[in-house]
């Protein structure tokens, strides 16, 4: 099922340019743990029960190869390096969690273990907001980048859990397994090495950055565009109606701020490995 929306036709009215394609090839490994930090996936848990995982620094190649199904123009392959490990939400916020912080619901479908689905840009940054300020530490909205790399932890296929649907079918809620009624309850699915579930499928989740060009060149903890007048945010990952191309690690989707319509929008927080 290709979800044809209006956020997705505003997004393709944005002009992105191809760049050049590196070949596809194994990624760099990510950098071990130091002494005293955590392990890769180790988990952390708040006030509210979130549950958060570490995810280490290191490089990978972030984008898709020509080769890869489904693949679309602007995800020109580029070298990212991230210096500062990071803990990232094991599943996307709850609706119970949303409550818990917001006090209301932001869902079409209802119950508690199942995903925030109808949230925006900006409600996303509200609750990190709000979430920050009960808990005493900077939470935000993982950049592009960051989300690429936690969903492929170390993997160069076209899921995390390899390529086909059958691959697919493992990590996450698309149109192939989901029957096509709703959102799942989070965490069913099989985690990636570094125990993050749900970055395939189920909901669209949002990213900090501005949608815009990747660099040509290798870059170092990049936080997107600065565009504020585009108004287009990054969404990632796919949700439970879309076909396989639109759950892939390097697909990207786009959509304003505050704008509301069909797609099923959901998110998961960061937090530096500091906690500020």
């Amino acid at each position: 099922m290709k979800p044809i929306t209006r956020s997705l036709a505003v997004l393709l009215t944005v002009t992105f340019g191809l760049g050049s394609l590196q070949s596809a090839g194994p990624a760099p490994e990510p950098k071990p743990a130091v002494a005293g930090q955590s392990n890769p996936g180790d988990t952390i848990t708040n006030s509210i029960g979130m549950k958060l995982a570490f995810i280490p620094p290191g490089e990978f190649v972030m984008g898709s190869p020509k080769t890869e199904a489904g693949r679309e123009g602007h995800e020109t392959q580029h070298k990212v390096t991230l210096t500062k490990g990071f803990h990232l939400g094991i599943h996307t916020v709850t609706q119970a969690q949303w409550k818990a912080v917001m006090g209301e619901s932001a869902s079409r479908f209802k119950g508690d273990d199942l995903p925030v689905d109808e949230v925006l840009w900006s409600d996303a940054a509200a609750f990190c907001k709000k979430l920050s300020e009960k808990e005493g530490r900077h939470y935000r909205l993982p950049t592009e980048a960051e989300w690429e790399y936690a969903c492929r932890a170390g993997t160069t296929t076209t899921f995390n859990t390899g390529d086909g649907e059958d691959a697919l079918a493992e990590a996450g809620w698309f149109g192939g397994n989901s029957d096509a009624k709703a959102t799942h309850p989070v965490g069913r699915k099989k985690p990636n090495a570094w125990g993050l579930h749900d970055m395939h499928g189920n909901v669209w989740q949002w990213c900090n950055d501005v949608f815009g060009n990747y660099s040509n060149n290798a870059v170092t903890d990049p936080a997107g565009p600065v565009d504020a007048g585009r108004q287009i945010y990054v969404l990632r990952g796919g949700d439970w109606r879309c076909a396989p191309r639109f759950c892939r690690s390097a697909k990207r989707f786009g959509s304003g701020p505050n704008f509301r319509d069909d797609v099923f929008r959901g998110f998961r927080v960061a937090l530096a490995a500091s906690g500020k």
